[in-house]
């Protein structure tokens, strides 16, 4: 006799697992504050470089780090509630997951940041000079 999976084992179709995703993602952007404040960054983002007609590989590096910042945001939104999940008391190790997903975030922006600074400034100041 053959072997079937039960019904717990069985991976949902593709398309669900797609809008499992984009739940997780839309969840994340209408209730995490800081999630809210990449996709304004990624609007201004945007229009600058529409506006500054910034090249094919400056457009690239850009959307590397809209994807790279609000993956890793997305990451913490779920260290967060997992850990919130195991734990409401205040617990060095709980301290120390959320501590670390948020610092990854924090580097990512930062990192962003600096690149943007890179890409944007030499344009601005050729605008404004």
């Amino acid at each position: 006799m053959k072997d079937r999976k039960d019904k717990r084992e069985r991976k949902a179709p593709l398309y669900k697992s797609f809008g499992y995703a984009f739940e997780g993602i839309y969840h994340t952007i209408r209730r995490e504050r800081n999630m809210q404040i990449h996709c304004a960054a990624v609007v201004l983002v945007i229009l600058l470089g529409c506006l500054l007609h910034i090249s094919k590989a400056e457009w690239i590096v850009c959307l590397i780090l809209f994807g790279m910042v609000m993956g890793l945001e997305c990451v913490n939104t779920a260290v967060e509630a997992v850990v919130d999940l195991v734990t409401k008391e205040r617990r060095p190790l709980a301290k120390k997951a959320k501590d670390a997903a948020a610092g990854a975030v924090l580097i990512a922006a930062i990192m962003s940041a600096i690149i943007g600074g890179i890409i944007f400034l030499p344009k601005i100041m050729g605008v404004i000079m």
